[in-house]
């Protein structure tokens, strides 16, 4: 289990004049073999906090928790040892390295063509076509996106962190996103945090959290959130509306 407890990250201004509050007394657990999604507007701190997990950023306050050990401190590289994983919103690109080898990378040993090929398969790749090709610009952005998932299969580890995973890619490959993390809860007991706008990686999720202004606005189950978001939704687009009215009229 991962837990955060009161965890705060603030930065300094650009002039030093004064400190920015990004993160403010953030506290949740992340369940073993759940989805839990992360959610809110723009700026609210999602992408911070996901980078705070994996060690990308240092929290100036409180305390990380992974399987009863304080990791608060360790670096990246520890933390993908004890078995925490990460997905940009923009995967690197490799030149000179092939899909094949990064899945060998990532798993740690030398796995058969066929091990391959059966990763590449589960994120909808044709495998045999990939395995050769540079992790570079000849790829697209949803065939990056599906090898990084492919590659953080082979790594399994306990956790797994994808921040905003649909962000660039077509439709096609978002629909076969969703499918891969929809089938993700019968591959292992692998924790998963997608940090997402989209309303079909939501309705995934065991657990929401709606993150806004640095601060934890709602947590708990979908069931119990899922409805109170629609209805922010709903009224958000509801003073849309009003707006683009009320400018018509103007312009009448």
């Amino acid at each position: 289990m991962l837990e955060l407890k009161n965890i705060s990250f603030k930065v300094k201004a650009l002039d030093n004049s004064e400190e920015i509050t990004i993160l403010d007394n953030i506290s949740f657990e992340i369940e073993n073999g759940k989805i839990l999604v992360i959610t809110g507007p723009n700026g609210g701190g999602k992408s911070t906090l996901a980078k705070i997990i994996m060690g990308i950023e240092k929290p100036t306050g409180g305390k990380i928790i992974f399987d009863g050990e304080d990791i608060t401190n360790l670096s990246i590289t520890e933390r993908a040892k004890l078995g925490i994983g990460y997905a940009f919103q923009q995967p690197p690109r490799f030149k000179g390295v092939t899909v094949e080898k990064l899945l060998h990378l990532a798993s740690g040993e030398n796995l058969s063509e066929e091990k391959c090929c059966e990763y590449l398969s589960k994120v909808g790749l044709c495998s045999r076509e990939y395995l050769k090709r540079d992790v570079d610009n000849s790829l697209s952005g949803g065939e990056l996106k599906r090898i990084e998932i492919a590659s953080l299969m082979a790594r399994n580890p306990k956790v797994s962190i994808y921040d905003e995973p649909e962000a660039g890619i077509d439709l096609w490959s978002f629909s076969m996103l969703v499918d891969m993390f929809n089938n993700f809860k019968s591959y292992n007991e692998q924790s998963i945090v997608i940090i997402s706008h989209q309303e079909r990686i939501i309705e995934l999720a065991d657990n929401l959290m709606i993150i806004a202004d640095g601060k934890i606005k709602k947590l708990g189950q979908k069931n119990e959130i899922l409805p109170l978001l629609q209805s922010g939704m709903k009224d958000c687009l509801c003073q849309m509306k009003e707006v683009a009215l009320t400018h018509e009229q103007y312009n009448d």
